[in-house]
């Protein structure tokens, strides 16, 4: 009986294997990170469930494997049952923000200029998170030239009022909310000054029923007018996703960009470089058709994280006339590829954001009851009642 008893496995020795596993993003480990959800020690069967922080992990995989590894060190056990979810962290600020208070994380993508494919990026992100098992918003926050229906293949696209809250449209698993819907605009140009068009984008944010989100895309209408302003002292965001080009100007432009929102105290998610090069069919050459680096400088220039580099394909401009975006129709190309990669290190950063975000609150938290016992201690009044 004493072998026995001598081979049965505690949940404490559980734990501390399980803490020995680290989340390469957050660089913290899973156990205290809160990971480890219901588990159950009976007769050395073990169960529990791993709750990753983020469906679009880059290191899920990574993750699973090395809590597999852990676990098998511990021979004594008979069974092993682990099941895996995912739960994404909150990464803004909800204390002051009711209207919003469902959507988890909001993205919005900016460039500099235009025509570095911007709204494209935005969409296939948005697809790619929603593909990974996340639930996926998209604003079109571009006014005076909407452009995400026609992407999509919803010209005729509409969105209904209900208790006087906007309905999003949907479409390939996202929640869409456009100015482009709106039927009286549909051919005719925006013509409204800057309060209007910020007055828009408020109702866009704070009155529409977005419902549970994840993630919230919003795509930016380019440079540094009324509507990234807008978004930026309105609500409480995640952060900043930046687009560019290889090419100097369009990088140029960009920094432009990045110091407006480092002045609102916005953090900046990361840099993803559109139209980075080309590979001919059957060939794996790259050609750096618009130049190198633009995007990969601005990363090195402003110590922010280098997301992903999205190639040029034919497939992506056809699809965004016909309103079928790679993501859908041709999802093992490079492009779509580049997207998914892109959208994992997007969730990643974002999960960092939150981590930091929660640290902070915390570490608030201590210090308002350290004040609260601090003067409690030193008030008359209160220890004479003691």
């Amino acid at each position: 009986m004493n072998g026995l008893f001598d081979a049965m496995v505690g949940v404490d020795q559980v734990l501390e294997k399980l803490g020995t596993v680290i989340d390469p993003d957050l660089k913290q480990d899973i156990v205290s990170m809160g990971m480890i959800k219901d588990l159950e020690l009976n007769d050395n069967n073990l169960k529990f469930t791993l709750e990753l922080t983020t469906p679009a992990c880059p290191f899920n995989v990574e993750i699973e494997d090395d809590v597999r590894k852990v676990i098998g060190e511990l021979t004594e056990l008979k069974s092993f049952d682990m099941n895996v979810t995912a739960k994404v962290m909150e990464g803004r600020s909800l204390d002051e923000d009711t209207g919003m208070a469902t959507v988890k994380n909001i993205i919005g993508v900016a460039s500099g200029k235009g025509g570095v494919g911007k709204s494209t990026v935005s969409l296939n992100l948005a697809i790619a998170l929603s593909q990974s098992g996340a639930k996926v918003g998209l604003l079109d926050a571009d006014i005076y030239g909407p452009s995400i229906p026609l992407m999509l293949g919803m010209k005729d696209g509409y969105m209904e009022v209900e208790e006087n809250k906007l309905q999003p449209a949907e479409s390939n698993g996202l929640k869409v909310v456009s100015f482009g819907f709106f039927a009286e605009q549909s051919h005719q140009a925006a013509i409204y000054r800057g309060p209007i068009i910020s007055g828009i984008l408020k109702q866009f944010l704070v009155d529409t029923n977005w419902s549970d989100l994840d993630y919230l895309i919003v795509d930016l209408p380019p440079g540094t007018g009324d509507i990234p302003l807008t978004l930026a002292q309105t609500i409480p965001i995640t952060g900043i996703l930046v687009v560019t080009t290889p090419q100097d100007v369009a990088s140029n432009v960009a920094v432009k960009a990045i110091g407006m929102f480092e002045k609102l105290n916005v953090p900046i998610i990361g840099v993803v470089e559109n139209m980075s090069h080309f590979v001919c069919p059957g060939g794996d050459e790259k050609h750096y058709i618009f130049g190198q680096g633009g995007g990969k400088k601005i990363s090195e220039q402003y110590k922010m994280p280098f997301l992903g580099e999205i190639p040029l394909n034919s497939g992506i401009m056809s699809g965004s006339d016909s309103g079928k975006p790679i993501m859908m129709t041709d999802p093992d190309s490079p492009s779509a590829i580049a997207f998914r990669a892109s959208a994992k290190n997007i969730a990643a950063q974002c999960s960092i954001l939150a981590a930091k975000l929660q640290q902070e609150m915390e570490s608030e938290g201590n210090t308002d009851d350290s004040t609260k016992e601090s003067s409690t201690e030193s008030t008359p009044e209160t220890q004479t009642s003691n």
